[in-house]
């Protein structure tokens, strides 16, 4: 019967820690360089022309092997203070020099050429996480 008991606690314990030994060995506490992309689109784009260039905006992370993570989405802030921006990407790379080869790459051009007629205005903010 004891010897149930210790095993009961045992794979509780197991249970309730596996997630975060899981969590701590994917943490990586180097240095990342964020290229944060924020959008407003014009007025007069459709959904489904927005849709297109969101469409492109993330298959640049499958084309482009520079980016080492991607992620986006849109804007759900109840402060107002977005400035008419609503949409996020967050493209983060391993070096400066990664980040600047990625901006002249031929597919982020052809990125800029699917969403520039659909583009009011952008902010575009580079970090260095710490």
């Amino acid at each position: 019967m004891l010897r149930n008991i210790i095993f009961g606690f045992f794979i509780i314990a197991m249970i309730t820690t596996a997630p975060l030994a899981a969590n701590a060995q994917k943490k990586d506490n180097s240095p990342a360089l964020r290229h944060v992309v924020l959008f407003k689109f014009k007025d007069t784009s459709k959904p489904e022309e927005v849709k297109k260039v969101e469409e492109a905006f993330v298959a640049l992370a499958g084309k482009i092997k520079l980016i080492k993570d991607f992620e986006w989405g849109t804007n759900n802030s109840p402060e107002n203070l977005n400035q008419g921006l609503t949409h996020c990407f967050i493209a983060t790379f391993s070096s400066d020099k990664d980040r600047d080869e990625y901006l002249i790459h031929p597919d982020h051009k052809a990125f800029v050429d699917v969403l520039r007629p659909h583009l009011d205005k952008v902010t575009v903010i580079d970090y260095w996480t710490k």
